[in-house]
């Protein structure tokens, strides 16, 4: 073999080489999400599984549902879980219903008023709710709106309003202005093609947004402790502290409490996450 001679490694070995390094990547990446749902489900399995001991006071000795009984029948868990959904899926409805034509606007508009409103709204997600609190409890006083559940309602839709118009925004933004075009060109209206054409690709968008809203309103604890006085009012953020005492804890009727907390947000996702795609939209163009 002469120096100018090199030495060549077939393909057969480079490609078996690069298929091991491949599934190597595949595996770590695989035990780093594993290890990662292990710390998240860790802590709510210890819940369930907590809920499901006998609490204080009990007869029991092994796995029992004593305690889900209880908190239906002796505590008021059903009126804050009332309260709970009230709230949460009326803020759910006015912010879906407000995002859904003003992300319109933030998406295909062009000026400087659009552009203004667009830097007013990212100025104000940026800002923290309690920043809010005091000045909204002196001006809802007014109103007799503390202690209410509107009034609650209300904080709710302003708060998720900002960030719900952004993402409404964003996924406008990944639907080809062309198909509104060819709507515009086959008679429809400026209102018709945000309804017939984006609208009704933007699904995956508007339950991303739903889904904030949910859980923005389903976990607040500060705003409720503000603003609810009477019990009957609670929320299950809140309706959950009257369970701890000063000198003993009743934890099963806490875990239980959690865990009927926790299901809504989980039944949520589990019914809707079949209604998301991704790149739904990439082939409407096809032909054009």
């Amino acid at each position: 073999m002469t120096a100018t001679q090199t030495l060549t490694v077939p393909a057969s070995r480079r490609r078996r080489s690069g298929t091991s390094d491949e599934m190597r990547g595949r595996w770590w990446k695989f035990t780093g999400l594993l290890l990662i749902t292990l710390i998240v489900i860790v802590p709510i399995a210890a819940v369930v599984y907590l809920s499901l001991q006998p609490g204080l006071g009990s007869q029991a000795s092994t796995v029992t549902l004593e305690n889900y009984a209880n908190i239906f029948s002796q505590t008021n868990v059903l009126p804050w879980l009332r309260n709970s959904l009230t709230v949460t899926l009326s803020t759910v409805v006015v912010a879906v219903a407000v995002a859904a034509p003003a992300g319109y606007v933030l998406s295909r508009g062009r000026g400087k008023l659009v552009s203004g409103y667009s830097l007013l709204l990212f100025v104000i997600q940026s800002l923290p709710v309690v920043t809010a609190v005091i000045p909204l409890f002196i001006l809802f006083a007014k109103m007799n709106l503390v202690d209410n559940l509107v009034g609650l309602t209300i904080i709710y839709v302003g708060s998720t309003m900002s960030v719900a118009i952004w993402m409404m925004a964003a996924y406008y933004d990944s639907i080809p202005i062309a198909l509104e075009e060819a709507a515009w060109i086959d008679g429809a209206s400026l209102f018709g093609g945000f309804l017939r054409i984006v609208l009704r690709n933007s699904l995956p968008g508007i339950l991303s947004t739903a889904i904030f809203s949910f859980l923005l309103a389903w976990n607040d604890y500060l705003v409720v402790l503000v603003f609810i006085r009477s019990d009957s009012s609670f929320t299950l953020s809140v309706g959950l502290q009257t369970f701890f005492q000063q000198n003993a804890t009743n934890w099963g009727l806490v875990m239980a409490v959690a865990v009927i907390a926790m299901l809504p947000p989980v039944l949520l996702f589990a019914f809707l996450n079949k209604y998301f795609s991704v790149g739904g939209i990439g082939g409407s163009l096809a032909g054009r």
